[in-house]
C-alpha cells in the first residue's frame, strides 16, 4: 500500500464524522477498547493530558503542548478535525506522524479493522496512541473529538483533565441543554486525577463539582488560580499581566495568538499547569513558559485560529463553527480596523444556521460557499436564507471562488474574513494567496 492507497481505505472504509455527521458517531467505546487491546494498551505506555470543551479545546492543547516542549520535554499532540493534511492530527514537538508510520500503521491493523469496523475518528485515535507510545513520548496532550464520556480518547487516565467551557454544540448527540452537555464533558473526570476548568458558568458548575466529589477528584476553576490584568492586543500577539495564586506573577507575557477567547485559553492553561507542578508531574520554568505562549503557533504548527493569511487586503480564517465561537468571532470582528467587511461563510448542515447567520453584520457583503463535503450546507441555500435576514451576498460554486472573487473586489483597506465551519477554512489555508 502506497500513502495514498492508505488513506483511501481509511476515508472508505471507515464511517467519518467530518463526511458523514451523526451517522459516524459511535455511542460506547467498545470498539477503541478492542483496538487498544489489540495493540498492546498504547494510551498507558505515556503520560497525558486530556482536554475536552466546545470551545477554546484546540488552542488550549497547542499551547499546552508548546509550553511542554518548550521545557525540553517530547511532546505528542492528538487533535481533530485536519484541515487539508491527515497527518495534522497527530504531532511530536510540531512534527506531523510520517507517511511511512501511517502505512506502516494500516498494514499492520488493516485485518483487525475489517473485523472490528471502527470510525475514522477510532482508528486515528487508536494510531495516535500507539505512535506516541512507540516514539516514547515524554507527553501526549490529548483533544477530546466530541463531548467526552463517550469519546473515543477517554481511555486514558491523564495527569490532569481539562475542560474549557460549555455551549451549545452537537445537540442530538450530547443533549440540548448545558447541563446535558456538560455532563457529557465531564465524562473525562477520572478517580482522583485533578480537573481544572477553564470557565465558570452557572449553568455548568454545580455538574462539575458533583461529578469530582463523586471520583474524589481534586478540581479547580482556572479563575480561582490565575487572574489576568491589563492585556493589550498587538498585530499578531497579545500582553498580559498575570497574577498566579501562591505563586507570584508573571508581568507582561506574551501570547503568540488572536482572536476571541484566547484570554480564557492562556488562564485555562496556565491553571493547568499550575496544578501539574504542583503535584510534582512536571517541571516547568519561567522561560519555558514564555517561550512557549510566545512562540505556540511556530512550534507546533498551529493552524486555523485566528490566522491570517494575507495583507492588503487582510484575510483572516477562524475556525469558530458553533454559535457561541461565531458570536466571539464577530464581536472580536468589531475590534479590527477596516474600510469593508467581506465575508467567505460556509456552514455544515447540522448546525444551528438560522441562529449563526442570525449573529453576522448586517453591514458585510457575504460570499457563500460550501466545502467539499455532503455535511455542507449548499451555498445556493445559504443565499436564500442570507437574504431572508438582509445579508447581502451571492452564492460560489466552491470556497476558492468565493474567496477569489472577495479579494479582486476588495479595497486594500478592507477586512475579509472566513470562517462558519473549520472545514471551509480547511479548503483555504493550502491557497497561494
Amino acid at each position: 500500500m502506497t500513502y495514498q492507497e492508505c488513506l483511501d481505505f481509511l476515508y472508505r472504509q471507515l464511517p467519518m464524522y467530518q463526511r458523514d455527521g451523526s451517522s459516524a458517531f459511535k455511542k460506547d467505546l467498545s470498539n477503541t477498547i478492542a483496538l487498544c487491546d489489540a495493540l498492546g494498551q498504547p494510551q498507558h505506555h505515556f503520560r497525558s493530558v486530556h482536554v475536552a470543551g466546545t470551545n477554546g479545546k484546540g488552542s488550549t492543547c497547542h499551547l499546552l503542548a508548546a509550553i511542554l516542549q518548550a521545557e525540553g520535554y517530547k511532546v505528542g499532540l492528538y487533535t481533530s478535525p485536519h484541515y487539508f493534511d491527515f497527518r495534522e492530527r497527530i504531532k511530536i514537538n510540531g512534527h506531523y506522524i510520517s507517511k511511512q508510520a501511517v502505512v506502516g500503521f494500516v498494514r499492520r491493523t488493516q485485518d483487525l479493522m475489517l473485523a472490528i469496523e471502527p470510525s475514522f475518528f477510532e482508528l486515528t485515535v487508536a494510531m495516535a496512541f500507539d505512535y506516541f507510545a512507540r516514539q516514547k513520548v515524554d507527553f501526549a496532550i490529548i483533544e477530546t473529538g466530541l463531548g467526552g464520556r463517550l469519546d473515543s480518547t477517554n481511555v486514558i487516565k491523564p495527569l490532569v483533565s481539562v475542560i474549557t467551557n460549555i455551549g451549545y454544540d452537537h445537540q442530538s448527540m450530547l443533549g440540548n441543554t448545558l447541563q446535558l452537555i456538560a455532563g457529557e464533558k465531564a465524562g473525562i473526570i477520572k478517580p482522583e486525577v485533578p480537573v481544572v476548568i477553564g470557565e465558570r458558568q452557572p449553568e455548568t458548575t454545580s455538574v462539575f463539582i458533583e461529578k469530582a466529589r463523586e471520583l474524589h477528584a481534586p478540581i479547580f476553576f482556572a479563575d480561582e488560580l490565575i487572574t489576568l490584568n491589563g492585556t493589550a492586543w498587538k498585530s499578531d500577539h497579545f500582553i498580559t499581566n498575570v497574577e498566579v495564586r501562591d505563586d507570584g506573577d508573571l508581568n507582561e507575557l506574551r501570547v503568540g495568538l488572536l482572536g476571541p477567547f484566547q484570554e480564557t485559553n492562556i488562564r485555562t492553561v496556565l491553571a493547568a499547569i499550575n496544578v501539574l507542578c504542583d503535584r510534582k508531574d512536571v517541571c516547568v520554568s519561567e522561560e519555558s513558559l514564555r517561550q512557549g505562549c510566545s512562540m505556540v503557533t511556530r512550534m507546533t504548527r498551529m493552524q486555523g485560529r485566528w490566522q491570517k493569511l494575507r495583507q492588503n487586503p487582510l484575510v483572516i480564517a477562524d475556525s469558530g463553527h458553533n454559535v457561541d465561537g461565531l458570536r466571539l468571532s464577530m464581536s472580536y470582528l468589531d475590534k479590527v480596523s477596516k474600510s469593508q467587511l467581506r465575508v467567505v461563510f460556509g456552514i455544515s448542515r447540522d448546525k444551528d444556521v438560522q441562529e449563526m447567520l442570525a449573529l453576522l453584520p448586517k453591514d458585510a457583503i457575504y460570499y457563500w460557499c460550501a466545502a467539499d463535503l455532503p455535511r455542507s450546507l449548499p451555498s445556493g441555500d445559504l443565499e436564500e436564507l442570507g437574504n431572508k435576514l438582509d445579508l447581502t451576498g451571492l452564492a460560489f460554486d466552491s470556497v476558492a471562488q468565493a474567496l477569489e472573487e472577495a479579494i479582486e473586489s476588495a479595497g486594500k483597506d478592507d477586512l475579509i474574513f472566513v470562517g462558519g465551519s473549520s472545514f471551509v477554512v480547511g479548503e483555504v489555508l493550502p491557497l497561494r494567496l
